[in-house]
């Protein structure tokens, strides 16, 4: 299981969760830092990586289009990189069994 965070995350999250989520990546180290939200969603779906995201853009796309990918939805609004840090921490747990769960698609973190 690796994570790619969206743009408006911080890269930084790579640095402090990789020993948790060793593979993870931004879209900015991809080259996909301007691209759509489909062209994210495409290169997730054809590498096996799950979407780490406030966008609900990515929620709809699952909504339409199924999984893979699937996509965890940060439900929060403005916060620290640090704050965001500890949420995925928090939510380990959480998160493996969401990726091991072929059939639920979201996981809502907030």
């Amino acid at each position: 299981m690796k994570l790619l965070f969206d743009e408006q995350l911080s890269p930084a999250l790579l640095r402090h969760l990789a020993a948790v989520f060793p593979g993870c990546t931004h879209v900015d180290r991809l080259g996909l830092g301007s691209a759509s939200d489909r062209q994210v969603w495409e290169h997730a779906r054809n590498h096996e990586l799950i979407v780490v995201t406030k966008d609900v853009d990515f929620v709809d796309l699952q909504s339409t289009l199924g999984h893979p990918p699937k996509v965890i939805w940060l439900r929060v609004g403005n916060c620290s990189t640090a704050d965001l840090r500890d949420l995925l921490a928090r939510n380990v747990e959480s998160i493996l069994a969401f990726a091991a769960d072929a059939d639920v698609g979201v996981l809502q973190l907030g």
